[in-house]
C-alpha cells in the first residue's frame, strides 16, 4: 500500500504482533545445542534479550504486551531481574506513549543486605495491583519467584504474562492467576 501524500512511501499493513513475531524469528532464535536454566538441553535457544533490548523490537514488545494484558487492570509491571526488566520498561514506555501511567519494578533474586534492603525495587508495590512478567517461560520458576516476592511485599498480583511460552503449564496453573503469552513455540516454528 502506498501513501498518496508522500510518493514512494510504503505503509506497513503488519500488526504489532505480526511485526514482533517477525523480529523474534529473524533476531531471537539461535540454533545449536544449549543447556537451558531448567537443566534441559535443546537444539535451539530463544534469546529474547536480542529482542527486548533491540531498538526496533523493544517498542513492539511494549505495545504487544500491553494489548495482551489490557483487561487485567494493573498499575505496575515487572518481574525477576534480568529477563523481566526490559519487558517492564518497554511496557512503561508504551503506556506513556498512549497517555497512560504505568510504573515498573524489579524483583531481586535475593534481598539486599545493605541500603533499604528491599527485594522489590522501584515504586512501592504494597497495596497495588501488579502484573508479573518475563521474557520466556520454560518452567515458570522465575516468574513464580517474582510472584512470591511481590505478595510478600504486599502487592496484589493480578496476572502473569510472557512473550514466549515454552512450558511450565502445571506450575503456572497452580497459582490460580490469569496467564497470558504473546507467542507459543508453534508460532515461532519450533514445535
Amino acid at each position: 500500500m502506498t501513501d498518496a501524500s508522500s510518493p514512494g512511501r510504503t505503509l506497513s499493513t503488519m500488526s504489532d504482533r505480526d511485526s514482533l513475531l517477525d523480529e523474534i524469528k529473524k533476531k531471537g532464535i539461535v540454533h545449536g545445542r544449549v543447556v537451558l536454566s531448567s537443566g534441559k538441553e535443546a537444539d535451539w535457544y530463544v534469546d529474547l534479550r536480542r529482542i527486548t533490548l533491540d531498538a526496533v523490537a523493544a517498542p513492539l514488545v511494549g505495545r504487544v504486551m500491553l494489548d495482551l494484558t489490557e483487561d487485567l487492570g494493573y498499575e505496575a509491571v515487572g518481574g525477576l531481574t534480568l529477563g523481566a526488566d526490559p519487558v517492564a520498561t518497554a511496557m512503561l514506555h508504551a503506556a506513556a506513549a498512549r497517555g497512560s501511567a504505568l510504573d515498573a519494578f524489579v524483583v531481586r533474586k535475593a534481598g539486599k543486605a545493605h541500603g533499604l534492603q528491599r527485594r522489590v525495587e522501584g515504586p512501592d508495590v504494597a497495596g497495588r495491583r501488579v502484573l508479573a512478567v518475563e521474557d520466556t517461560t520454560t518452567t515458570g520458576g522465575s516468574v513464580l519467584t517474582a510472584v512470591e516476592a511481590l505478595r510478600e511485599a504486599g502487592a496484589e498480583v493480578v496476572g502473569i504474562a510472557t512473550i514466549v511460552h515454552r512450558g511450565g503449564d502445571e506450575n503456572l496453573a497452580a497459582t490460580g492467576l490469569p496467564y497470558r503469552s504473546a507467542f507459543s513455540l508453534s508460532d515461532l516454528g519450533l514445535a
